[in-house]
């Protein structure tokens, strides 16, 4: 009989971010106007978001690491952003990983991510590459992940040693399953669960038979992040239907908890989401609980080298 233990050890968050959208410019997030997403009415986190923010909002939590992950800063200026969060990381200890911005169909993107690996914290970019707004038409329209000049840049990924997080919907899942073939070096890593917006059986079904192909191949990892849905509760009930899934298919070896705040913070607080991930994974042995709460992380972005790093860079 499996004795329930609730995880109470060490956090790495896996997926957050910073920004202060009035002195950095955010297509998004800066300016009076909203765009349409998923969350719906997104106004209440148009304001900066600092690491003193971050801690207010996790509290009792031992968040020991974070991994900040590219917030959509202006596609103009993708090293402006890495060099904004460097500066963050070196006056409040975090972040301790970076998941840096590049256009990868762009013709500069070779030289982008070389200067990007050469920033101490940067262990992987991302690059949304859009596709069919509906499961029924992703037959029919690709996305870039199908591109051949986004492929080329995204070939340079391995010459760094960067890793690529791929937020995509799961109906585009087959192409990334070709990319991690076609490019086994590096690891992809997929944000959000790839975001099982329709929670009915059906919905769950098909979203559950995209990725399983995809975490069959051993260079992918899956955030569990994102869960929330608009206008409804954060749940243990609603979410751990995914949360089990996705454990199931990736192994706890390849599976991280993250907060994905200030965003989600649109949807529940920070103890609901990671309380009710500690209740959905209660049951499972404690050095799984501490492989997707804290080791997966902290391996897969390096996050005790980025603290040496960051160190050395801060004293000189």
């Amino acid at each position: 009989m499996t004795v329930e233990n609730v995880y109470d050890g060490p956090i790495v968050d896996a997926h957050h971010h910073f920004w202060d959208p009035v002195a950095n410019h955010h297509p998004w997030l800066s300016g009076p106007g909203l765009i349409p997403f998923r969350y719906g009415d997104y106004s209440a986190i148009k304001r900066r978001y600092y690491p003193a923010d971050y801690f207010a909002d996790a509290g009792r939590h031992a968040v020991t690491a974070t991994v900040y992950v590219e917030s959509e800063w202006d596609p103009r200026d993708p090293l402006g952003e890495t060099a904004f969060i460097s500066r963050i990381s070196q006056d409040h200890g975090v972040p301790n990983a970076v998941v840096a911005q590049a256009w990868l169909h762009h013709a500069d993107a070779a030289d982008l991510l070389a200067r990007q690996a050469a920033c101490p914290l940067v262990r992987s970019v991302r690059h949304k590459p859009g596709g069919a707004a509906r499961p029924e038409d992703a037959a029919r329209v690709r996305s870039l992940m199908s591109d051949e000049r986004w492929r080329r840049g995204y070939a340079e990924l391995a010459r760094h040693d960067l890793h690529f997080d791929l937020q995509t919907s799961w109906w585009h899942a087959h192409e990334a399953v070709q990319l991690a073939r076609d490019f086994p070096r590096t690891t992809i890593i997929l944000n959000h669960a790839g975001l099982p917006a329709d929670r009915s059986a059906a919905g769950l079904n098909a979203w559950r038979r995209a990725l399983a192909p995809l975490a069959d191949c051993p260079n992918v990892a899956v955030k569990i992040s994102g869960l929330g849905q608009a206008g409804q509760a954060w749940t243990v009930a609603a979410n751990a239907p995914v949360v089990n899934d996705c454990i199931a298919m990736f192994s706890p070896q390849r599976v991280m908890f993250a907060s994905n705040f200030p965003v989600d913070g649109l949807c529940a607080t920070f103890a609901q989401i990671f309380d009710g991930f500690k209740a959905i994974t209660a049951g499972l042995p404690a050095e799984g609980q501490r492989a997707m709460f804290h080791d997966n992380a902290q391996r897969l972005y390096r996050t005790g080298q980025a603290l040496h790093a960051t160190a050395e860079a801060a004293n000189g």
